[in-house]
């Protein structure tokens, strides 16, 4: 940072005069340092947590700078108009400037998140700022865990998204990190992540910039592993998870989305209910030549009720469509290998879950049809909202598919039913 280098260097110029006894020119030399407006703000955490990047945090006066300040109002009321090196005040700060300098305290991540609890936090950018929930499971010792990423659906909140996805208790089985990111009323008055407007589409702007510089953060901040990086979400949770894929496929190595929406097919909220109520919108849908230019390279597992009355259950094929078309996948025009599997729960839903796989026969792409369910996470606990327990377990099959991408060995998934 601009300000920080020639702070030290100023820094250490008054120290040298300080040593010759020359404490007026090692004054001015400070004087000369102090900003005199605040830079611009940029990528924080507040709340329980520290600022991370002090480079890109709202400027606020170092210890440093703060002692000086006090040194220049202390030695101004005991000695006005004095020689400012006389001062007994001035020399016991300039003291204590010196040894801050000497030993400057190192930024850390969030202190209140605890392996094995959930802590609150909140990130900012030029964008706007969210809250958010993460989850770090109890074997967490600083090494690098996977993050999954969990976007909750419209009305829903971190804590509700979490008891229904029961996804907290998986990563304690197989240690991984979840962030959760919150939406609140303030963006949108049913907490939706605005999947359907233009500023919330693209990359470096909106909420997807904000979401993915929050993961980035997080990453950083506990030194998760960087390539393995998942992101899923529920009806617009899942529709802003495929905007993430479509312009963050460097960040996220693969994304499961449940109930969703394609990206790019909505531009206002006419346009948006026009899509879940199974129309194509003015931008098309996965047919058209317009809707058909969205493609992700993500790896993907798309899950949905065939009796959805919410989002139209014709929305999945649109998704799944999007990365088929980025991957080369099988397809109508694919010829690569599409294996179809069906299934049925105990006491619960039958499902259709089509795997297809890229030219190297890796499977890439998987959707699961519940039929006979609704907007629900299936498999999920009663307890949370939108969830549905009679249907296959999509937060472990999410993750099973997400550990493959990361070691593609013979796992059982829907082509082993």
């Amino acid at each position: 940072m601009m300000i920080d280098a020639m702070m030290t260097r100023r820094m250490e110029e008054a120290t040298r005069l300080t040593r010759d006894g020359k404490l007026n020119e090692a004054m001015a030399v400070l004087q000369g340092a102090m900003p005199s407006e605040p830079h611009v703000a940029g990528d924080t955490f507040e709340g329980s947590c520290q600022v991370i990047d002090e480079e890109a945090s709202t400027w606020q006066p170092s210890s440093a700078e703060s002692m000086f300040r006090q040194a220049r109002k202390t030695t101004a009321t005991v000695n006005p108009g004095g020689d400012i090196g006389r001062s007994a005040a001035w020399r016991d700060t300039w003291r204590q400037l010196r040894e801050s300098m000497a030993q400057p305290e190192p930024a850390r991540p969030c202190e209140a998140a605890e392996p094995g609890a959930f802590s609150a936090g909140s990130f900012t950018n030029a964008a706007g700022t969210r809250d958010y929930k993460l989850y770090l499971p109890s074997g967490y010792h600083g090494q690098a865990l996977p993050l999954v990423v969990m976007l909750h659906g419209c009305t829903q909140n971190p804590d509700d998204f979490a008891t229904g996805t029961r996804i907290n208790r998986l990563a304690e089985e197989q240690l991984f990190c979840v962030l959760y990111p919150a939406q609140p009323m303030t963006a949108n008055s049913s907490k939706c992540w605005n999947w359907f407007k233009p500023e919330d589409q693209q990359r470096e702007g909106g909420e997807p910039s904000i979401l993915a510089g929050m993961t980035r953060q997080i990453i950083d901040a506990y030194g998760l592993d960087a390539s393995r990086v998942y992101v899923a979400g529920l009806s617009a949770g899942g529709a802003m998870a495929t905007t993430l894929a479509m312009t963050y496929p460097d960040l996220y190595a693969a994304v499961g989305v449940h109930s969703g929406l394609p990206h790019g097919v909505a531009r206002s909220i006419p346009d948006a209910l026009g899509v879940m109520q199974g129309g194509t919108g003015p931008l098309g849908g996965g047919g058209s030549k317009q809707g058909s230019a969205w493609a992700s390279q993500v790896p993907a597992i798309i899950f949905h009720g065939d009796r959805d009355t919410t989002v139209h259950p014709s929305n999945a094929d649109r998704v799944v469509a999007q990365y088929a078309a980025g991957k080369g996948a099988s397809g109508p025009e694919g010829g690569v290998e599409t294996t179809v599997a069906r299934g049925q729960e105990p006491n619960g839903h039958a499902y259709t879950c089509t795997r297809h796989h890229d030219a190297e026969g890796h499977p890439r792409l998987e959707q699961w049809v519940i039929h006979t369910a609704g907007h629900a996470w299936s498999g999920g606990d009663p307890r949370g909202s939108h969830t549905d327990p009679k249907g296959p377990d999509a937060t472990k099959e999410m993750m099973r598919f997400f550990q493959y991408q990361a070691n593609p060995v013979d796992q059982a998934g829907c082509s082993k039913l």
